[in-house]
C-alpha cells in the first residue's frame, strides 16, 4: 500500500510534510515523494497522518473485574481514539501480574480480543513482597514486561502497598535487572490521617480532596526520589496531578512522570461542581495546577500524557458516597483528541512537542521505540489520520466503545476527528463505520532488552 496527499507529522518537525509512505507486511517501507502508483493507493488528501498514540497506562479489568472494562471494548475504545498500543496496569485482573505465571494466564484470555497491539506492565505488590518472592517473580517476568507498578498507598484488597523500606528494596532488584518502577505516589500516613478528619465533615467532593491534596504526592514524590536516587532505579511517577509534585522531579535524571488529559482539562472546581463523574485518584487539584501542568507537558517537565483508563457502571460510579463512589473514568478514547485539540491545536503544544507526548516518549521509557512511537522506516506501520479542521462534540451514545460510559469529557467540544487509525498498515477504525477487524488482531509487544 502506497499513502499519498497527506500531510505527514514526523518527529524533529514542527510542520508536517507533504509525503508518500509506502507500507509492506506491516512496516513503513518507505517515507518520499511519488513513490510509485502500481500498488494499492490510500487517498489521504486533507488529513494530517500522526503516528499511532501510545496510552501506557490502561485499566482493562481483564480478566476478573469485566463488570467495569474487558480487552475487547477497552482496546476498541482505544482504536477509535487514534491509540495503537497500550500497555495494561497489573493489578485490576485476577490474577494479579505479579508472576510469569500469573502473566501467561491473563495472556491467554486478553488476546483473543484485543483490537490493537499491547504490552504489559507487571506489578509487585505487598503481598508478593512478604511472600519473600519478589526478587524471584521479578526476575523472571523481567524480559516480558515494561515495568514494575508498585503504590505508596492502594485501596486493592488484592494489590497492597509496599512501605518505604519494602520499596526500596524492590527498587534495588529493578536496577538490577535494569527496569521501569512504576510509583503511584501519594504519601500512606498523610492520606489515612487525613481521610479520618475529612469523613467527619460533609459528604462533599470538597471532602474528598482534603483527604488527599497537593501535598500528599508532594510528600510521596520527595521521598521516592530520594530511594531512586540511592538505588539508581528508573523511576516513573504515574498520574501527576500536582503541578509542584511535578517540578521535583525535574533535575532527577533517573525519573520521569506523566499527566492525565483529567487534570489538563479540569480543576477540583469542577470536581466540586459535578462531584463523582470527576471522581479519580489522585483526584484533580486545585485550579492554579492545570496552566502549570499544561507548561511542563511543553517544556519536558512532564514526559508525557496517559489516560489512567478505568471506567465502572452507575452503580459503583455513583454509590451514594463521594467515600464509596468508584475513583477512576474511561479516558482511552478521549486521551490523543483532548491533546490534540486544547494542546496542540491551541499552541500550548508544538507539533513536534505533541508527538513525542503521546507516542515518541512512553515509547522510549517502556522500550517499545523498536516497533512503536514515530513514522520511520522499519517501523510498524501504526498511522493516525486526522481531519484538523473538523470540530465535534463528544456523545457516548454514538461511537464510544468502552463498557463504561460515564465520563466527563461528555458533550466537550474538540478540534480534529479522528478519521482512521491504522494499526500494522491495517485499518483498524473509520469514522462512521466502527471497528474495522475482528478481535485477536491486536499483537502482544514485547518491550525491547
Amino acid at each position: 500500500m502506497i499513502i499519498k496527499n497527506g500531510l505527514v507529522a514526523l518527529r524533529g518537525l514542527d510542520e508536517p510534510l507533504k509525503l508518500d509512505i509506502k507500507i509492506e507486511d506491516g512496516r513503513i517501507k518507505a517515507i518520499g515523494s511519488d513513490l510509485g502508483q502500481n500498488d494499492e493507493l490510500l487517498d489521504a488528501s486533507g488529513l494530517l497522518i500522526i503516528p499511532g498514540g501510545i496510552d501506557p497506562h490502561v485499566h482493562f479489568d481483564d480478566p476478573g473485574y469485566t463488570d467495569r472494562e474487558d480487552f475487547l471494548h477497552g482496546t476498541s475504545a482505544a482504536a477509535a481514539g487514534g491509540i495503537t498500543t497500550i500497555i495494561d496496569m497489573p493489578c485490576t485482573s485476577v490474577p494479579e501480574v505479579t508472576s510469569l505465571d500469573n502473566l501467561k494466564r491473563k495472556l491467554d484470555v486478553i488476546a483473543p480480543k484485543a483490537i490493537v497491539d499491547f504490552a504489559l506492565h507487571g506489578g509487585v505488590s505487598g503481598q508478593l513482597y512478604e511472600s519473600g518472592k519478589y526478587a524471584q517473580n521479578m526476575e523472571e517476568m523481567a524480559e516480558y514486561v515494561t515495568g514494575f507498578k508498585t503504590y505508596f498507598i492502594s485501596g486493592m484488597d488484592t494489590f497492597h502497598r509496599l512501605n518505604h523500606f519494602q520499596f526500596r528494596k524492590v527498587t534495588e532488584v529493578a536496577a538490577e535487572l535494569e527496569k521501569v518502577i512504576l510509583l503511584h505516589a501519594e504519601d500512606y500516613d498523610y492520606v489515612v490521617n487525613a481521610t479520618e478528619y475529612a469523613m467527619k465533615l460533609e459528604d462533599s467532593p470538597y471532602s474528598f480532596y482534603l483527604s488527599r491534596p497537593e501535598i500528599a504526592e508532594m510528600i510521596a514524590v520527595a521521598n521516592a526520589a530520594i530511594i531512586a536516587e540511592e538505588t539508581g532505579v528508573q523511576l516513573h511517577i504515574v498520574h501527576i496531578a500536582t503541578a509542584h509534585a511535578a517540578a521535583m522531579i525535574h533535575d532527577y535524571e533517573n525519573i520521569t512522570c506523566e499527566t492525565e488529559p483529567h487534570y489538563l482539562a479540569f480543576t477540583l472546581d469542577d470536581f466540586i461542581e459535578r462531584g463523582s463523574i470527576l471522581k479519580t485518584v489522585p483526584i484533580v487539584k486545585s485550579k492554579e495546577n492545570k496552566p502549570l501542568l499544561w507548561d511542563y507537558l511543553a517544556d519536558g517537565t512532564i514526559d508525557f500524557v496517559a489516560s489512567d483508563h478505568a471506567p465502572a457502571p452507575n452503580e459503583q460510579k455513583f454509590s451514594g458516597s463521594i467515600w464509596t463512589d468508584y475513583a477512576g473514568i474511561p479516558g482511552t478514547q478521549t486521551l490523543l483528541p483532548l491533546v490534540f485539540s486544547q494542546g496542540y491545536m491551541s499552541g500550548k503544544l508544538s507539533l513536534s512537542r505533541f508527538l513525542e507526548v503521546v507516542s515518541e516518549n512512553a515509547a522510549r521509557r517502556f522500550g517499545l521505540f523498536h516497533r512503536k512511537g514515530s513514522i520511520d522506516i522499519g517501523k510498524d506501520a501504526d498511522l493516525v489520520f486526522i481531519d484538523p479542521d473538523k470540530e465535534w462534540v463528544l456523545n457516548t451514545e454514538t461511537e464510544f466503545f468502552s463498557k463504561g460510559k460515564i465520563t466527563p469529557f461528555e458533550g466537550m467540544k474538540f478540534k480534529g476527528t479522528i478519521e482512521m487509525t491504522m494499526v500494522r498498515g491495517k485499518v483498524v477504525y473509520k469514522r462512521g463505520e466502527g471497528i474495522k477487524v475482528n478481535p485477536g488482531y491486536g499483537e502482544w509487544i514485547k518491550p525491547e532488552s
